[in-house]
């Protein structure tokens, strides 16, 4: 998938805590001080998520200074740098039979914009395995751009009859079908007295470590 576009959550954390510091303080925080909010037994510790964090592009550091941290947020040069987002996890969506909507904010993640070919609004955390030809697997992330119209084809995330289900969408004949990918489910055919909407269109996923 890819190697710099996803953090762990507590990597993405770490890195939301390093952006805070510098917007309410003009300055990063030292190994020291990650250590200590984030309850590392050693310096060493943070040392190593910073050098992940620094591989993966979302941040620079400049050698043998205490609060040399620095985001990579822009342009420069001929190096392209990610433009990060921050994306709030609401909750889930059902790959398989819907289910019930899990509403409220679980999570914010740290993404960059190359993640997704269109930025999503929010994610939602897949639960089944109906959607796994179309390499949608359980526990995925996958990215929501809300929108109430979608191409015939396109994957969305429907709510029908008050539960919430990822499929492909199909109109054929004037009737509205959500298709699984996965041959051991079958089709949702939608009925006019069902209580049917698009809640947004699929734009990518993130796979955590």
């Amino acid at each position: 998938m890819y190697s710099m576009s996803i953090l762990s959550p507590k990597r993405s954390a770490i890195l939301t805590f390093i952006r805070d510091r510098i917007v309410q303080q003009g300055q990063s925080p030292s190994l020291a001080e990650i250590s200590e909010a984030f309850g590392f037994a050693s310096r060493s510790v943070a040392r190593k998520h910073i050098l992940a964090l620094t591989e993966a592009g979302f941040i620079e550091v400049t050698p043998n200074q205490a609060r040399g941290i620095r985001l990579v947020t822009h342009y420069s040069g001929s190096r392209q740098r990610p433009e990060l987002l921050e994306i709030p996890v609401l909750g889930r969506v059902a790959a398989g039979a819907p289910i019930g909507p899990d509403v409220g904010l679980h999570d914010t993640l740290v993404l960059d914009r190359g993640t997704f070919f269109k930025v999503p609004d929010y994610l939602l955390r897949v639960q089944g395995d109906s959607m796994i030809e179309d390499g949608i697997l359980d526990g995925d992330l996958v990215g929501v751009l809300r929108d109430a119209q979608a191409r015939d084809g396109q994957i969305v995330v429907a709510r029908l009859d008050g539960e919430v289900t990822i499929k492909r969408l199909e109109h054929r004949a004037g009737e509205i079908r959500l298709l699984p990918r996965n041959p051991a489910y079958a089709p949702i055919v939608v009925s006019p007295d069902k209580d049917f909407a698009i809640e947004g269109v699929y734009c990518g996923l993130v796979r955590r470590e």
